[in-house]
């Protein structure tokens, strides 16, 4: 499904260290919904790596993160974005009228084992599930 312009929708999301939960937010869109949507990420605080036991509870599921790395959000790609979603950035992220946006309240898998982080992924899935359904996208399950 295309947004209001036509074009693919867009979905960005936002974490503080763009390091585990956006991270594997953006797996779950790329796994679940193929080409049909842009997807990006950022953080208002970059850490320095992807999480370890996000890398390892994604690709449990199939999904390699691994390449990944922490970045800084970009105010253009939430000009962009059709829906915006933060996960515990706070006041960082800019807001621009007419836009979707979400606060999902996680767990920061910040120094968490796999065995802690698997819930977290899972709950993620489940919202993109039902982010990728309101915006029209069918997914893969």
């Amino acid at each position: 499904m295309a947004n209001r312009d036509g074009k693919k929708p867009s979905v960005l999301f936002v974490c503080v260290h763009n390091a585990g939960r956006s991270q594997m937010a953006v797996g779950w869109v790329r796994h679940l919904a193929q080409d049909r949507v842009d997807v990006y990420s950022g953080g208002s605080n970059p850490g320095n790596a992807v999480n370890a036991a996000a890398v390892q509870a994604m690709r449990e599921v199939g999904i390699d993160i691994a390449s990944e790395s922490p970045k800084l959000f970009d105010v253009e790609h939430v000009k962009a974005a059709d829906a915006v979603i933060t996960m515990g950035c706070g006041d960082a992220c800019p807001i621009f009228p007419g836009k979707r946006y979400e606060d999902w309240v996680l767990h920061d898998p910040a120094g968490l084992g796999v065995d802690a982080v698997r819930p977290i992924r899972d709950e993620i899935r489940r919202r993109v599930i039902k982010l990728l359904n309101d915006l029209g996208i069918e997914t893969k399950q």
